[in-house]
């Protein structure tokens, strides 16, 4: 289709009212920045400049210039927070929530960040109240998530439990039953072994692969004196997931003895370590190894382990072994490599953590650095980086 001649005064026109409302713009944009006090950019030019000292500094001379600035607040009272200055986080976002004119969406901010610097001060109780305020509100969904991670710092399992009932997203069904493991322990701990009992049951619903349930589950009926309901469960973890096995070798041991089946335990245990090689099983079967056939069984059977599975921490138990079946006079060598690789493996002697890292002497249901649940590996970090 041709146009006509009349139709190009429209492009002219078009590029005019363009260019105006460019300028328009860009006015506007000029006269906003020339109403921010100076201290403002420079505080930007700070924290660009990874200077937060000097950038705390000119935010704060910038909020008294302009009181009514409520970003520079937020972002300020951030600061502070993430600086370890709660105090004057708390009191930044408070003067947020008192000031009358604050629109409603802006004050209920104020309030969410007020909450975060309770939890980062320790307050948990200020913090609890914050966000039972806020669960009726816009932010609801993240109050009752800020709520969640209060109750499992307070161990409120049952409040924890009615959080991520009201709101599923917050937790997994893997958290939930730890949860109820957490109840269950405690229980244990009274001696209440019926309502424990009721817990890991729960707990074995939500989570079917639940390892912790199934090991607490043994317990009980070890204090009951059911040695055979505990060993029951206890093997159950190898259809759950094989390598925790290793955490209950230990007590498989002392069950089968308690049964007078020592050579049974000894065999299933062995039938482990070949499928699912790990320090712990090794541990155990050396003990039962050197009880029932002797020192030169069970040295046999750490070297015969160390060729198929070479870590240090088993060169430590290996000379251990060897220690046993050499002539005590010839033993000097064998002491001073044993100290000097011990040395080593005292730093390699321990769990990690999955998610974040942190390292431990102990193993964790749920990592006391960044909250993780079942984030631990049941292997020590030396053979954990050997399987890698």
């Amino acid at each position: 289709m041709e146009l006509e001649y009349w139709q190009l005064l429209f492009f002219p026109l078009f590029f005019g009212l363009g260019w105006a409302a460019a300028r328009i713009d860009i006015r506007h944009l000029v006269k906003e920045s020339r109403s921010l006090p100076r201290s403002y950019f420079q505080g930007l030019n700070f924290l660009l400049n990874e200077q937060q000292d000097r950038a705390v500094e000119a935010f704060v001379e910038a909020v008294k210039v302009d009181p009514q600035t409520v970003e520079l607040h937020f972002a300020l009272g951030s600061l502070f927070r993430r600086r370890g200055e709660t105090e004057r986080a708390i009191r930044m976002h408070q003067t947020l929530i008192d000031r009358e004119d604050l629109p409603e969406d802006l004050k209920l901010q104020a309030m969410s960040e007020l909450g975060q610097d309770y939890l980062k001060a320790g307050l948990l109780d200020r913090a609890e109240e914050i966000y039972n305020k806020l669960c009726t509100s816009a932010l609801a969904e993240e109050a009752k998530r800020n709520l969640l991670e209060i109750y499992q710092l307070e161990k409120d399992w049952e409040k924890a439990i009615a959080i991520a009932a009201e709101l599923p997203a917050l937790a997994t069904q893997k958290e939930i039953a730890e949860y109820y493991c957490e109840l269950a322990a405690a229980e244990l701990i009274r001696s209440r072994y019926d309502s424990a009992a009721d817990y890991l049951k729960t707990a074995l619903e939500s989570n079917r692969k639940c390892v912790r349930a199934s090991l607490l589950q043994g317990d009980i009926e070890i204090q009951r004196e059911n040695y055979d309901a505990a060993i029951a469960c206890w093997l159950r973890i190898e259809q759950q997931d094989p390598p925790y096995l290793a955490l209950v070798a230990q007590r498989l041991l002392d069950a089968f003895r308690k049964l007078e089946r020592r050579n049974e335990g000894l065999q299933l245990l062995r039938g482990y370590l070949e499928r699912y090689p790990s320090l712990d099983l090794l541990d155990v079967v050396f003990q039962l190894v050197l009880e029932g056939e002797g020192a030169e069984a069970a040295y046999t059977l750490l070297r015969e382990e160390l060729k198929r599975n070479p870590t240090l921490l088993g060169l430590d138990k290996l000379i251990e072994a060897r220690a046993l079946i050499v002539p005590a006079e010839n033993r000097a060598d064998l002491d001073l490599a044993k100290s000097i690789v011990q040395g080593y493996t005292r730093r390699l002697a321990r769990y990690r953590c999955d998610n974040c890292g942190f390292k431990a002497r102990q193993f964790y249901w749920r990592c006391p650095a960044c909250g993780g649940w079942e984030t631990y590996s049941p292997k020590r970090t030396e053979e954990f980086d050997q399987a890698l």
